[in-house]
């Protein structure tokens, strides 16, 4: 069977960056922690597609640093629970997915110097 993925399509689908609780929904996900990094999750780039629809519906698309991550079964629930609170917000869906594999390269800059990566 070939292979559906289209050359030049990317592995992260665009996040809806243009709806009006978008920055509300980042900030949410900015209070989650990976209980094991003094970073939160949006910083260490786990997330990775933020799509909110026309009825404010959110879909989230996110990874963790590795497969066997300690709070894999419980990190989309905290993810959920903290976009759930976002005023407007009617519902939430947490993914996790493992392509494109995680890497230190998707951390923003400030999660760098945090780290002593910089």
């Amino acid at each position: 069977m070939p292979d559906t993925q289209l050359e030049g399509t990317p592995l992260i689908a665009p996040s809806t960056t243009d709806h009006a609780l978008y920055d509300q929904v980042v900030e949410a996900c900015r209070s989650v922690y990976d209980p094991e990094i003094p970073v939160n999750i949006y910083d260490l780039g786990l997330v990775y597609t933020i799509h909110i629809d026309d009825e404010n519906a959110v879909n989230i698309k996110m990874s963790l640093t590795a497969p066997g991550c300690p709070v894999a079964g419980e990190m989309p629930g905290w993810v959920a629970d903290a976009v759930g609170a976002v005023p407007g917000i009617k519902q939430v869906d947490v993914d996790l997915v493992w392509e494109p594999q995680w890497g230190m390269e998707m951390m923003s800059d400030e999660a760098r110097l945090e780290l002593g990566f910089m």
